[in-house]
């Protein structure tokens, strides 16, 4: 007999069995892009180097093209089927294909010691196109047909709530929100109503109560999502240590380690230097045409905040008519009047953040960081939730955690809680996704412009303040 404590639940039985599919299904999708590529480096590529590889050579040749592709895919998400919108995911593996088939053919022309012929790259590349479409479109398929949306219950503190269910709407494939339940109900009753469910949101509720429910559905085996707190982002990047038989959490909160400051700052340099060297024609180019466009300044620069509150002054090129803040700060509007005709271009593709690369090479940035806020800005941030200044425990970033997995108007609360997860998690591999993930938002731009009022968070209480003209940037 089925014990009451762990009681079947609705599609429990198939769950164990979704990585499994998953893992398979990336199995298949790669084999199928590198059997492609083994059929284009042998009838293209193998017989025309100098001096050709024997049968092994061919093999290791292609085991490198399937790491290179698992590394493309792993960074941008393109093996996550189900987890992506099918456009988010398409657009993620195309992405990854290219970046792939462009560093295989740098290496195979290296290999040939000259530039081999692109024209079977090219093919490669459309063969690749279809092969994505169609496995991307039938494992979507499949995988929303074993795995419907689940439906869930959300047990909420606060007003704001209503924001977190508004985001999940977009997401209708993967949730379904039925019912919604005040945390302040009783608590026999909210477990009761969890248990009808495959689910439950747990959003803004008190320490107490929230434990309380977080065993609840650990003791049933019942799925619960959590929004965090600013000291649970802080205790998940806590190290694990024992006194005798008692656990512990170690927080050093001092930021990152000599060797992580040092491993940072040796790929801010390198990433400086080469991205001026490649960027210098473009940048030549924006800096002629802003010139062109109204005869003012090039440049535009602006104090911020980067590691222990030091002001800097950040570099941009002007994408604002001079003198734009003359009257105070302002938000930035659709169809801004005050935005030039090249503002809105580069603004768009980011270009006008180029110049960052100099804060870089000077120290006051990272490539990765918190984005750098004015300090004016900082201390209205700070009136609401003194949390704000937990960013300033590093330098801050040209990019950013925030701007890869966020929107413009994403609060400065749920930024910042993103900020302190980057804080808490730092690796290089991070950091090196994040660029990658940059470079699919320059390539993919969305909306640029915050909103008019944007909703400070903290503790279930909401103040609404307004942004600056300046844009929260890439």
């Amino acid at each position: 007999m089925q014990n009451e404590r762990f009681p079947y639940r609705s599609g429990q039985s198939r769950e164990q069995y979704k990585r499994i599919i998953t893992f398979f299904s990336a199995v298949v999708l790669l084999g199928m892009l590198t059997l492609l590529f083994a059929d284009c480096w042998h009838s293209s590529y193998a017989d025309t180097i100098q001096l050709p590889y024997f049968r092994r050579g061919n093999w290791v040749v292609i085991a490198v093209y399937s790491v290179i592709v698992f590394l493309f895919f792993r960074v941008y998400g393109g093996f996550r089927v189900g987890y992506l919108r099918q456009t988010d995911a398409l657009l993620s593996q195309i992405l990854s294909i290219v970046g792939s088939n462009i560093l295989t053919y740098l290496q195979i022309s290296l290999i040939a010691r000259h530039f081999e012929a692109v024209r079977p790259i090219v093919l490669l590349t459309l063969k690749d196109f279809a092969v994505l479409i169609f496995w991307t479109l039938l494992s979507q398929r499949v995988y929303f047909a074993m795995y419907p949306p689940r439906r869930l219950v959300i047990i909420y503190g606060s007003p704001t709530a209503a924001a977190l269910v508004t985001k999940m709407s977009y997401r209708v494939d993967k949730y379904m929100i039925c019912e919604s339940v005040s945390a302040e109900t009783d608590f026999d009753r909210i477990c009761e109503r969890i248990t009808q469910y495959d689910g439950v949101i747990i959003h803004d509720v008190p320490s107490q109560r929230r434990n309380d429910l977080v065993k609840f559905c650990f003791d049933r085996q019942i799925r619960a999502y959590v929004v965090p707190k600013i000291s649970d982002v802080i205790l998940r990047g806590a190290e694990d240590i024992r006194l005798f038989d008692t656990p512990l959490l170690l927080c050093r909160n001092y930021g990152l380690t000599f060797e992580q400051r040092l491993i940072k700052r040796c790929f801010d340099l390198v990433f400086a230097v080469t991205g001026l060297v490649l960027a210098s024609p473009l940048m030549l180019v924006c800096a002629a045409a802003v010139r062109l466009c109204d005869g003012g300044p090039v440049f535009y620069r602006q104090k911020r905040l980067t590691i222990g509150g030091r002001e800097f002054y950040v570099y941009k090129f002007r994408s604002m008519i001079p003198h734009a803040e003359t009257n105070g700060a302002q938000l930035a509007k659709d169809d801004d009047a005050r935005i030039t005709p090249v503002g809105k271009i580069m603004r768009r593709y980011r270009l006008d953040e180029l110049p960052q690369l100099l804060n870089i090479l000077k120290g006051d940035m990272s490539v990765v960081g918190p984005r750098p806020e004015r300090p004016e800005i900082c201390a209205e941030y700070e009136k609401t939730f003194p949390e704000f200044r937990f960013r300033l425990h590093v330098k801050a970033g040209l990019t950013g955690y925030a701007q890869v997995t966020g929107v413009y108007d994403t609060t400065p609360y749920d930024k910042l809680r993103m900020d302190l997860m980057y804080i808490e998690n730092y690796s290089l591999f991070r950091d090196i996704q994040i660029v990658l993930m940059t470079v699919k938002i320059m390539l993919f731009p969305t909306q640029t412009q915050v909103s008019n009022a944007q909703m400070l968070h903290h503790t279930g209480e909401t103040q609404s303040r307004s942004e600056t003209a300046e844009k929260e940037d890439v």
